[in-house]
């Protein structure tokens, strides 16, 4: 697999997000509504990458994008999370998982301090996803995005606490050593 940034509006992006909505459709009777522009996944205030198989096609796909407080009820610092989706021929390898774990440490390189992402209930998988991966699911009445209303709506965090520095240990050079008089 191969997993790399790409422009939201990208051909295999666009591919992968009707895919996507068709499967909202099926599982909750509509597309999702929200709107996204392709500028919202541009560094440093987003990121959308693309896992390609062995043979080049596009199977999996998310993003994430800087969101501020406001009326939706984000706060100062969020990254969200969109469009994490794995075509079904390609589940079961962890891509997703791979996927979110790049994103995460993305949005925190660009200075995000907190993850956040709206699934829904017809979506168990993605729910267990975000659980193992150490998201806390919010209570309704802190709920965000457009979806924040609705029954469906679950809404999850994560701090995206900075990460130390990795010390690698190396092997000391030993010293020249002078020849004896």
């Amino acid at each position: 697999m191969n997993i790399r940034p790409i422009a939201y509006d990208h051909p295999d992006a666009v591919e992968l997000n009707d895919q996507v909505q068709l499967e909202y459709a099926e599982r909750y009777g509509e597309s999702d509504l929200t709107p996204l522009d392709p500028a919202m996944f541009t560094p440093p205030r987003g990121r959308y990458l693309i896992a390609y198989d062995d043979e080049g096609f596009p199977v999996a796909t998310g993003g994430w994008r800087a969101q501020q407080a406001g009326e939706e009820n984000y706060a100062d610092g969020d990254a969200e999370l969109k469009r994490m989706y794995v075509v079904p021929a390609a589940r079961g390898k962890a891509l997703a998982r791979r996927i979110l774990a790049l994103l995460e440490a993305d949005a925190r390189a660009a200075g995000r301090t907190r993850m956040v992402l709206e699934t829904g209930t017809e979506q168990p998988e993605a729910i267990a996803l975000y659980l193992s991966s150490g998201y806390t699911r919010v209570p309704q009445a802190d709920r965000f995005g457009l979806y924040r209303t609705t029954d469906e709506s679950r809404c999850f965090t994560k701090p995206l606490t900075p990460q130390p520095p990795t010390h690698h240990a190396t092997t000391p050079i030993p010293a020249q050593r002078r020849p004896l008089p």
